[in-house]
């Protein structure tokens, strides 16, 4: 597997582990038998994280596709990996920011991501154009 796809891996993963740290430290509070309870999210650091949850979950399936996309089409796979690593440094930063309540440093996290998912698509049309070391 390239590093690129265990990227994909951790950002699964990050998304995960966002609402589970929460239920887990709330465990008093969460009940198993209603998962989706409006009321457990009432506290503002679990809304936040349900919210992070769910963009990891939406963000999730671009960046998938994007990676294996590039990989498949022969795209720079060092410059492939590179990406992915600082796709989910961004995504990791942009939990902590959105637990944190920083909406402004969220959204710049949120684009940063964003144009990395794009420059990760269009790495195969632009190969040709990159110089190779």
């Amino acid at each position: 597997m390239t590093i690129a796809e265990w990227c994909v891996f951790g950002t699964l993963m990050l998304s995960l582990l966002t609402i589970v740290s929460v239920k887990w430290a709330g465990i008093r509070g969460f009940d198993n038998s209603n998962p989706r309870d409006p009321d457990f999210y009432d506290d503002p650091i679990r809304s936040r994280a349900l919210g992070a949850h769910q963009n990891g979950i939406e963000a999730f399936p671009f960046f998938a596709f994007a990676v294996l996309l590039a990989e498949f089409r022969v795209g720079p796979l060092r410059l492939i990996d590179e990406l992915a690593v600082l796709f989910l440094i961004v995504r990791i930063a942009y939990v902590f920011t959105y637990i944190g309540n920083r909406p402004t440093l969220r959204s710049i996290l949120w684009s940063i991501g964003f144009a990395i998912n794009i420059a990760i698509f269009f790495l195969p049309a632009i190969r040709g154009y990159l110089t190779t070391s």
